[in-house]
């Protein structure tokens, strides 16, 4: 079967077209992105602007007449932080349905976390072992740990690369203050989730990185993917305090140039090394396995899991 996925984040909608069934990997047919930085367009209250609403509109028509042209079996809408916790985010999701006549699911930050721990798990498989997962998103940092294909723990934090950007670092390039307040943020957040949440949680085997800052960021440090396997090399630690000075440095106009990193990241690409960087500190993580599989593909594994073998719509994702 030929499904598709809608994923409107942070950053970007992103469209993901890919031919399946049960018990065989996901092949991907097509991808787009249409970039939104809806962090830009939220006002004093939060609430994403009229400018804002409209740039969701126009990427999720460009996608659906996207679908419209190649034809799938079934198509599955998602929306991720930066609607959940928009006030005006039920007024959103109504008007995306009445001008695009499509229903957007919004995944809370537990869902987004359990999806994409069955993406990981899947592709690194059961030899993995206890998994501590980072991954980074426009407007949310999620972290899970488990030894299965769902997290035993797992929290959303508002540390996502987009967010702390606008927050901390809206000069370009920032001052060395900026940064070194967003790495205290970060550092207090991160110590107190590891010792209220994962405390407890016995050492993990392997810990994993997932979405496009972390691949970006992989890419940059550890080159080009593996051709055959579409592996990264691990992220180290040390690669990326080695980076962060250069990175700080420049514009987000010339970052976009950067071996790995695209246009739509350039912007935000500091803050999402700060983050992670601070998250690996406080967990005493010196690598990071890269995964290539992240929500969307967690999304397009659960839809095939919940297949029934008649060909029966699967139920909801989350």
């Amino acid at each position: 079967m030929r499904l598709g996925v809608i994923d409107v984040g942070s950053n970007t909608v992103h469209l993901l077209i890919v031919d399946a069934h049960p018990g065989a990997s996901p092949v991907p047919y097509h991808s787009q992105r249409s970039t939104l930085r809806l962090m830009r367009y939220l006002d004093e209250q939060g609430c994403i602007t009229e400018e804002g609403q409209q740039l969701i509109i126009d990427a999720i028509r460009e996608a659906v007449d996207t679908v419209a042209r190649i034809g799938v079996d079934d198509l599955i809408a998602t929306a991720t932080s930066a609607i959940r916790e928009a006030p005006n985010g039920e007024q959103v999701l109504g008007r995306i349905e009445f001008e695009c006549r499509i229903r957007l699911q919004v995944l809370s930050g537990e869902d987004e976390a359990r999806i994409t721990m069955l993406a990981v798990r899947r592709w690194l498989g059961w030899s993995a072992g206890e998994i501590l997962l980072f991954d980074i998103g426009g407007g949310s940092f999620e972290i899970a740990q488990g030894a299965d294909e769902y997290p035993d723990v797992s929290l959303s934090l508002p540390l996502g690369a987009g967010r702390t950007t606008v927050n901390f670092l809206s000069e370009d390039p920032p001052p060395r203050e900026a940064v070194s307040q967003l790495r205290a943020h970060a550092r207090q957040v991160f110590t107190e989730a590891r010792e209220t949440m994962f405390m407890d949680r016995p050492a993990p085997t392997r810990v994993v990185g997932t979405s496009k800052t972390i691949r970006s960021l992989g890419r940059l440090i550890g080159g080009p993917a593996n051709p055959v396997t579409g592996e990264l090399a691990p992220l180290h630690y040390t690669g990326l305090r080695e980076w962060e000075p250069t990175l700080r440095e420049m514009p987000g106009s010339v970052r976009e140039y950067l071996p790995g990193i695209t246009p739509e990241r350039g912007y935000q690409i500091l803050a999402g090394a700060i983050v992670l960087r601070t998250a690996m500190k406080v967990f005493e993580v010196e690598t990071l396995t890269v995964s290539p599989w992240a929500l969307r593909e967690g999304i397009v594994l659960r839809y095939i899991d919940l297949l029934d073998g008649s060909g029966a719509t699967a139920p909801s994702v989350a």
